[in-house]
Formats: structure tokens, sequence, C-alpha cells
């Protein structure tokens, strides 16, 4: 038998929900977002930047285009809260 995929090992994985607004990923996870220019700062906040690919996500739509998102270091996690 094989044993279930580990979240720690797959950061598309692990999302933990925020409500009402928002979740949490690893540090990891967001630095690959940075890096590869899915979600650039805007002032105090980040939005989409649909030309660039976002990497996969278990749960979709967790970066919708035209989202303002307020982030946060949360230990080795980042609290994401989508504004309105």
């Amino acid at each position: 038998m094989t044993p279930a995929p580990r979240d720690d090992h797959e950061p598309f994985a692990d999302v933990q929900l925020a409500p009402p607004d928002g979740f949490s990923i690893p540090e990891l996870k967001w630095r690959e977002l940075l890096f590869v220019g899915a979600l650039r700062r805007d002032g105090d906040d980040f939005v989409r930047d649909p030309t660039r690919p976002l990497p996969a996500f278990r749960i979709p739509d967790l970066f919708p285009e035209g989202t303002r998102f307020r982030v946060q270091s949360d230990g080795r996690r980042v609290l994401v809260r989508r504004l309105k």
C-alpha cells in the first residue's frame, strides 16, 4: 500500500482556509509565486499578473484576477487576505 502524500512535501496542497476572506500557504510557496511573477506588489498590497503562469493549487481560484491581496508573514506560513 502506498502512503498518502504529505502536505509538507506538496506545498500546492497545503492551503489552510482563514475565514471569512483569507487563507495561509507555506512561505516557500509564497516565494515561488513572487519569483515566477504570478503576483506582484502594488503599493502595500499584491495583485495577480495574468500574463504570468500561476503554479498549481489543489483549491482553485485562490488568486482571482482583479483582486487585491494583503499579505502577512506568520512564522513559516504566509497569511493572504482578499481585499474588497
